[in-house]
């Protein structure tokens, strides 16, 4: 054994002292292929070097553990050579595994440099004041969204408030859902003590509930595993296509803040492939955090109003339990193809305040052979943050708001998105009930401010 310690750099030398060779089992190396291939599957899919890093670690444990155990059990050779071969295989699996970990927590602190010098998904100004609940970045996105398309702060309130009634019809026929009592849109888009404001124009209805208790699980395999455990040709739902960004920039420096230029990437990437190849999604499930989300996805896809978004019910009003909630909708996707299979469904993500945006294409059949694109490098040389204002008074363009009561002190609060005199942006806030007020009855998308420090004037 201790030989073999010196020989680990050279798998083959046990030959040299006549030594036969182990024999790994061919259906063990089969099952082990069937095994790895849908790990490796999910981790193209996640595209994350530390994590492709780590399960090298386990494969690289797991064969050496087989080729460890061929020494000993059923080895045709002498104890000598069983010694040799187990200490030379044992020696360079400690050897390999050190040498992967190593590389690992290189990769892992080679990432947090990036993510340190990278534009971060929160803007100090915005994080002071909209804290880390997500619905506060949303709204200001709706507010942006309703000057748009024109539309007025009661008309806007009814838009929202009606494609959300869809949701909520959904939710109700949906066995797996939260919440299966039907809601109006006028329950909706009407305050009340069950259906609090969250941040303007948002109600408690119109955000993703969270606190739920809800699971969901789906297999992923290969074909021939697929074969090996005679799962039903019925049964099986195959992915098409993927696309993803992962490329960030606080909400306040997007160049335009209701059309990410990622999102549009990626969503091209998917109409371009259904077009090339006669393909057609018929069926969506657009996440659903808050009513931008699925305004901005369904923009992007070119769908039209009257096109049914979701599948589920929504994460309102079907549950919405943060990334696991992709699973879950994912899981009812396949659910409803499996009953209908003519339907190709088209599950979208994202992560945070509207960024890291996906999309996934899955049908009964293979109708393409699978394909995946990373936009997240031409996404980061196309769109450039917009640098902050430094301005310490001056004139500004608002380009969205939000109005709540602010949790340090119950007060109302509006924070609002501007576009300097010199093209930077800033965040201001107002504690001004008059204006604070105003903001609930009329525009101020587009309005020209005056600001001095963090405060608009008037």
């Amino acid at each position: 054994m201790e030989n073999g310690f010196f020989l680990r750099d050279n798998l083959e030398a046990h030959k040299e002292y006549e030594c036969p060779d182990i024999v790994v089992p061919e259906n063990m190396i089969k099952t082990l292929e069937n095994v790895f291939s849908p790990v490796k599957m999910v981790l193209g899919l996640v595209n994350n070097e530390a994590y492709s890093k780590m399960w090298n670690i386990i494969e690289t444990m797991i064969q050496s553990i087989i080729k460890l155990t061929a020494t000993v059990h059923n080895y045709q050779g002498s104890e000598y050579c069983s010694g040799l071969l187990f200490g030379m295989h044992g020696s360079a699996m400690l050897v390999s595994i050190g040498k992967n970990i190593l590389d690992m927590l290189d990769t892992i602190d080679s990432m947090k440099n990036k993510a340190a010098v990278e534009s971060p998904a929160l803007g100090k100004e915005e994080k002071e004041e909209l804290g880390l609940m997500a619905v506060g970045y949303y709204a200001i996105l709706e507010s942006a969204l309703r000057a748009s398309l024109g539309l007025g702060i009661k008309e806007h309130q009814e838009k929202i408030g009606r494609l959300y009634e869809t949701f909520s019809s959904i939710a109700s026929m949906n066995p797996d859902s939260w919440m299966t009592n039907k809601l109006s849109w006028t329950d909706i888009a009407a305050s009340s003590k069950e259906n609090p404001v969250q941040a303007s124009p948002y109600n408690k209805y119109h955000c993703t509930s969270w606190n739920v208790n809800q699971a969901s699980a789906m297999i992923l395999c290969n074909e021939s595993l697929a074969d090996e455990l005679h799962i039903p040709i019925e049964k099986r739902i195959y992915p098409l296509a993927s696309s993803e960004t992962n490329h960030m920039i606080a909400t306040i420096q997007r160049p335009n803040i209701i059309k990410p230029l990622g999102l549009e990437l990626a969503a091209n990437f998917i109409l371009d492939l259904c077009k090339k190849n006669n393909l057609t999604a018929n069926t969506f499930e657009l996440y659903s955090c808050f009513p931008s989300a699925v305004q901005m996805f369904s923009k992007a896809l070119g769908l039209k109003e009257e096109d049914i978004k979701t599948v589920t019910g929504g994460m309102s009003f079907a549950g919405g339990p943060l990334n696991n909630y992709m699973i879950h909708s994912t899981v009812k996707m396949l659910s409803d193809i499996r009953k209908d299979n003519n339907k190709i469904g088209l599950v979208t993500s994202v992560s945070g305040m509207m960024t890291k945006q996906a999309f996934a294409l899955w049908a009964k059949n293979p109708l393409i052979d699978f394909i995946s694109k990373d936009v997240t490098e031409e996404a980061k040389k196309l769109e450039i943050p917009i640098p902050l204002s430094e301005l310490i008074e001056g004139k500004g363009i608002i380009i969205g708001y939000t109005t709540f009561i602010d949790k340090a002190d119950k007060k109302p609060k509006a924070v609002i998105y501007i576009t300097d005199s010199n093209g930077k942006r800033k965040v201001l806030i107002s504690r001004d009930i008059s204006i604070i007020n105003n903001m609930g009855e009329e525009e101020w998308v587009g309005k020209e401010i005056h600001f001095k420090d963090k405060y608009l004037v008037s």
